[in-house]
């Protein structure tokens, strides 16, 4: 029985969008690749985290196809929000748990049990622009109107994860792991509400996605930092091998 995570799928089975970015190299058949690792993996008594950005579909429907190519992997699987689920509102989270009940658990203002761990998490908001560059091509600071919208955004993600984890400490958890889609910093920062938070509870990890490409990777915390070890399990990053979270 083991805890696994991935996150951004992105997968496309009905829907005809597709980023440039995502057309070759690692992203060639990414689908397979990672089906077959998975299979190779995951059994049936283990739990595999998704980190967002599951499907390029617009809506539900345009989603179906892509809903049940996960549904259909090895193990328990647990779903979180990204940025580019546009199908998952997060005011009609249990409908979705109704509708794929038994088969998926969609993770947004609740919380999902492994073992003596409490899984909470949110999708997370980061800053990551507009930037002004120096002469040599340096970030040198930030557009401050983007920087507050951005800020409210974290702020009401903050409270969406603070639900999440209330709900898990009604029933009596007190180890966490948080899960996020966004990393849990924004680019040139150590901290944030989202650190302070995962600090405060003392949570053993904080998973996280969103980050593509080498130049990416390095935008957020990796490693352990203050207590808490963080895992950027991007699928390209992780080349569609699943990261074990726990044996």
């Amino acid at each position: 029985m083991s805890l696994y995570a991935i996150g951004d799928l992105h997968l496309h089975f009905q829907s005809r969008v597709k980023a440039p970015g995502q057309q070759g190299g690692v992203w060639k058949n990414h689908e397979a690749v990672f089906l077959r690792q998975c299979r190779d993996m995951i059994g049936p008594a283990d739990t595999l985290a998704l980190l967002g950005d599951h499907s390029w579909g617009r809506n539900l429907e345009e989603c179906e196809k892509d809903l049940e190519f996960i549904a259909a992997l090895p193990g328990r699987k647990i779903l979180l929000r990204g940025n580019h689920d546009m199908f998952w509102d997060a005011k009609k989270t249990g409908k979705l748990n109704e509708i794929y009940a038994g088969r998926l658990f969609f993770l947004q203002n609740n919380y999902a049990p492994y073992r003596d761990w409490a899984l909470v998490g949110t999708k997370g908001y980061t800053f990551e622009g507009p930037f002004y560059l120096d002469g040599r091509g340096r970030i040198k600071g930030w557009d401050e109107e983007a920087k507050e919208r951005a800020d409210a955004l974290v702020d009401r993600e903050a409270q969406r994860l603070d639900q999440s984890i209330e709900a898990a400490r009604r029933d009596g958890y007190t180890q966490f792991i948080v899960l996020l889609h966004y990393p849990p910093t924004s680019i040139m920062e150590r901290k944030s509400v989202f650190t302070r938070m995962a600090e405060r509870i003392g949570a053993s990890q904080v998973v996280y996605a969103h980050c593509h490409g080498s130049a990416r990777f390095s935008d957020s915390l990796q490693g352990v930092y203050k207590g808490v070890r963080y895992r950027l399990v991007s699928g390209d990053y992780l080349s569609w091998r699943p990261e074990k979270l726990l044996d």
